[in-house]
């Protein structure tokens, strides 16, 4: 999509579809960017409809002559109490307007687009208004979606805009794979699909087979992908930029396929299993993103990739493992196995010696218990660090809910008699004991995050700006808070 910008004052037509973002209480005035002539009609319109622009709301008025079809009026609700992520909506709501309509061109007339800000968000939201997943389905011939060509922002900020189509491309990439199943993408495929990420954007790539992890001492990792015919993989991109201000290691779950193991999961239960690697998808795709940006920080994205499956070579609950930092795990459930091949990945990151270092796992349902599917929880070792990250996530849209680590009671429910650590401290705080575990493969003193998106990662019921299927969600917020750390 190309953005054009007009100057504040000027009207959006000649564009086949005309949006408006309006707060409540608007005035006939607040419609001046259309033609007179079309104002007029709309005008008239909204009554019948008794649209009132609250929060998130779409009215299309249906235009019967000219180049141009409708227009779309996006709802903001009260000015006092918009926030960034509204305007994201309002022009999802309009792109997504022109893309179902086939429409090659849009323009939009969004309140304050003169801020960076709030045109990195429009930029984001109309590159999610173009995302389908529909690579498996046969051709539509009445089906005329297609995202639009040319977007037209009155009084837009270039540089916002650009950001912000870049994150969201590269979200919609990051959605793209996890919504692949896992008879399509498995370990060592999605090395392939790193590889030429790699090789499309210059960054560096080691990949580690089965062979390499042994001789590395990487057995968590390895057990826990010992029963599937697809063997594990280590992946480590690395964009390097000259004279970096920052590097920043960016740890992925990379569960292609997650049966639950031996402890096997409900069937119920195993459907939506192939996103459980959308940890290592979020990763690739913010790598992707700093790239693109040119960001003047050094990004690595480390991923754990395994498929998590029952067979006579499974690993098993009461196996004691001796992971690649040296500490012994005992398993207690096959089914906790995203934190036991991020323990090694984490070791991994944290030899690198990064600044920083950020894990995202669909790692608990008791996270989505605590917290709901809209909401994804983070822990740290770093409140200063998790800080920042909250801030900067909270101009993405993304909604993330600091949990606490300081529970001693609860730290005890994974201390294991035989060995350093159990992978699964039981149902109660379920959430924060697997925080609690994956900290013991984090160097002492290196400031970490760990983002878990398990309730977030999939829609069933679209909303928002998201559509049914992954959502690789916490890449819009690690994208703001690199941004941010490049500002500084």
């Amino acid at each position: 999509m190309k953005f054009e910008i007009v100057k504040s004052g000027s009207r959006i037509g000649r564009r086949n579809v005309l949006g408006v973002a309006l707060y409540e209480n608007f005035i006939p005035e607040d419609l001046a960017p259309l033609p007179s002539s079309i104002a007029l009609l709309v005008e008239m319109h909204i009554p019948r409809e008794n649209f009132r622009a609250k929060r998130g709301s779409l009215l299309i008025v249906p235009l019967a002559n000219g180049e141009t079809q409708c227009v779309a009026l996006a709802g903001l609700g009260q000015r006092e109490q918009v926030s960034t992520d509204d305007y994201r909506v309002a022009a999802f709501n309009i792109v997504r307007t022109a893309a179902s309509r086939g429409a090659s061109s849009v323009s939009m007339a969004i309140p304050e687009a003169s801020k960076r800000l709030v045109s990195r968000a429009i930029g984001e939201g109309a590159a999610l208004a173009g995302y389908r997943f529909d690579k498996y389905r046969a051709s539509d011939e009445d089906d005329r979606f297609a995202p639009p060509e040319t977007a037209v922002v009155l009084g837009g900020d270039s540089k916002g805009l650009s950001e912000g189509f870049t994150i969201g491309e590269c979200q919609c990439y990051a959605r793209d794979l996890a919504n692949e199943p896992g008879n399509v993408v498995n370990p060592a495929v999605l090395a392939r699909i790193s590889n030429d990420l790699a090789l499309e954007k210059g960054l560096k790539i080691k990949v580690f087979d089965e062979s390499e992890l042994a001789a590395k001492g990487m057995n968590a990792l390895l057990s826990v992908g010992k029963g599937s015919a697809s063997p594990p993989r280590l992946i480590h991109l690395e964009y390097a930029p000259k004279s970096p201000a920052a590097a920043v290691a960016l740890v992925g779950k990379g569960i292609t396929f997650d049966s639950g193991g031996l402890d096997i999961k409900p069937a119920d239960s195993m459907l939506t299993m192939k996103g459980d690697k959308t940890g290592a998808c979020v990763a690739l795709g913010a790598i992707k993103a700093a790239s693109e940006l040119k960001l003047p920080v050094s990004v690595h994205a480390i991923i754990g990739a395994a498929e998590n499956m029952p067979g006579g070579n499974s690993y098993r609950p009461d196996d004691i493992i001796r992971a690649y930092n040296g500490k012994t795990i005992e398993i207690n459930n096959t089914d906790a196995e995203g934190r036991v091949t991020l323990a090694d990945a984490l070791a991994y990151a944290c030899g690198l010696k990064p600044d920083n270092v950020i894990d995202i796992a669909t790692l608990t349902g008791a996270c989505a218990v605590a917290l709901g599917d809209t909401t994804a929880g983070l822990f740290t070792n770093d409140d200063k660090f998790g800080g920042e990250f909250l801030a900067a996530a909270a101009t993405s849209g993304e909604r993330f809910w600091k949990l606490p680590m300081d529970d001693e009671n609860l730290r005890k429910k994974i201390k294991s008699p035989v060995a350093d650590v159990v992978n699964a401290g039981g149902r109660y705080g379920g959430a924060i004991t697997a925080a609690m575990f994956l900290e013991n493969f984090v160097e002492k003193g290196r400031p970490w995050i760990h983002l878990d998106i398990a309730a977030t990662d999939f829609v069933k019921e679209p909303y928002s700006y998201y559509v049914k299927g992954a959502t690789a969600y916490g890449l819009r917020g690690i994208a703001a808070w690199l941004l941010d750390l490049a500002d500084k």
